[in-house]
């Protein structure tokens, strides 16, 4: 039986514009109004031969040589950083957009949900968007009909059904799109980053919806940053670097080697601070490390080790932070925030400024959690209130040792916390069970 998905050296490419060059000498103004009829010509002979060179300078390969099969009832997950091209394979697969070179073969109906709001119209109501709505996607009238009461329940904005798109929120407006989308009940569901959009209930009610049609025996692909979305939702994992795949696998492979390549070029290049920071914040975050126990910076570290997390501020345009507040959140690759820890949950606090500029340091005598990969989120502060944040700015890897000293290392499949623990073992004969129960009760 052939697979519900075939992709097969899927590409696409897109002309990006370049950026003009400004003469900065008289007599080069003057060679570049002479030579300018003859460059407009080449622009335009260039607009109408798009050739795909893939070594012209003004293309880009959004997505380059993909392929892969996707069996039916797979959840697949797609990751890769920003720009890696996953938005980009899910247009083409969802046929809103033609592929440059390869082909997509999909055998079944395809429900996508993959911008907020797509194919609703602002000034009709939300009432008239579901019918609208679930038409575009293939649904009938009376297929809208019937699960129309699941649908509104489902997204509830049941109170606002008779109001304008356009007065809806954008989380209103996700509710309902993936509502409808959900209640298709397509052969194939593809869902990109958009749940990010809703509540933490909303997200939740979501992946439930995307199980339940996973275990009816639907396929879906699923594009997320939240690697423990992906762990606990997908069985194989995708993972694309640059437009191409870079690793197949089972999804907890998958998510281990996008976190191991993280990790990698977290050591390799300078961090762009931009990419981790919440638009609301006040950039006052200047760096931060992950150290040893003897204030060696370090990526991995054993089984129960010393940890210190140490960050550099610097108020400079901004006001002096009064009395300073730092919070660090640790985060597994694909359980999610495992552990939280800020100076006000500890009762440490700092004299009164002014502080301009200075250090901060969270020190953890031994770090109790399991072997695998983590992120770090770091929150600056002070008793105004939170200033900077650095979402999963800091990565680091624990390594599995013989902690125990019983042979072999934990297991690292359950649970995310590192115990310690001493055992006890009493023979007692069976009729003095009740009797110690007894007095214990």
């Amino acid at each position: 039986m052939p697979s519900i998905i075939t992709v097969e050296k899927l590409s696409k490419a897109y002309r990006i514009g370049l950026k003009e060059q400004v003469s900065d000498t008289l007599m080069s103004a003057v060679t570049s109004w002479i030579k300018s009829p003859f460059k407009n010509f080449q622009t335009l002979r260039r607009l109408n031969t798009f050739n795909h060179n893939g070594d012209a300078e003004d293309v880009i390969w959004a997505v380059k040589d993909v392929s892969f099969e996707i069996e039916e009832g797979e959840v697949v997950g797609i990751i890769g950083r920003n720009g890696a091209g996953k938005s980009t394979l899910l247009k083409i697969l969802s046929r809103i957009t033609e592929p440059t070179g390869g082909r997509a073969v999909i055998r079944g109906r395809v429900s996508s949900l993959l911008e907020v709001g797509t194919g609703f119209h602002p000034d009709l109501t939300g009432r008239e968007n579901v019918y609208m709505n679930g038409t575009i996607l293939g649904m009938t009238k009376r297929e809208i009909d019937r699960k129309f009461d699941e649908i509104v329940d489902f997204s509830g904005v049941e109170r606002f059904l008779d109001t304008p798109i356009k007065r809806y929120s954008s989380g209103m407006q996700v509710r309902l799109a993936f509502a409808v989308a959900a209640h298709l009940e397509p052969e194939i569901l593809i869902v990109d980053e958009v749940l990010a959009v809703g509540d933490a209930e909303f997200q939740k009610k979501c992946l439930g919806k995307m199980q339940d049609v996973a275990r009816g025996g639907r396929t879906v692909l699923f594009v997320s940053h939240n690697m423990a979305a992906v762990g606990n939702l997908c069985s194989r994992g995708i993972v694309l670097s640059n437009g191409a795949v870079s690793f197949e696998g089972n999804a907890e492979s998958a998510v281990e080697n996008y976190t191991r390549s993280t990790i990698d070029m977290a050591q390799n290049a300078e961090k762009q601070q931009d990419q981790f920071r919440e638009k609301w914040c006040k950039p006052m975050i200047r760096w931060a490390h992950i150290k040893d126990g003897g204030g060696v910076i370090r990526s991995s570290l054993p089984l129960g080790s010393a940890l210190s997390v140490e960050m550099a501020f610097d108020t400079t345009g901004f006001s002096p932070l009064k009395s300073p507040v730092m919070g660090v959140t640790f985060n597994h690759e694909i359980k999610g925030a495992v552990g939280v820890i800020n100076t006000k949950m500890c009762g440490a606090t700092f004299k009164d400024g002014p502080y301009t500029s200075g250090i901060l340091r969270c020190h953890i005598d031994k770090l109790p959690l399991l072997q695998g990969f983590y992120t770090v989120d770091l929150w600056l502060g002070d008793s105004t209130g939170n200033h900077d944040v650095l979402m999963s700015y800091l990565v680091f890897e624990i390594v599995a040792t013989d902690y125990y000293n019983s042979g072999q290392p934990p297991f690292r499949d359950f649970g995310c916390a590192l115990l310690d623990a001493s055992w006890e073992c009493e023979a007692m004969p069976l009729d003095a069970l009740d009797v110690v129960r007894s007095v214990q009760v």
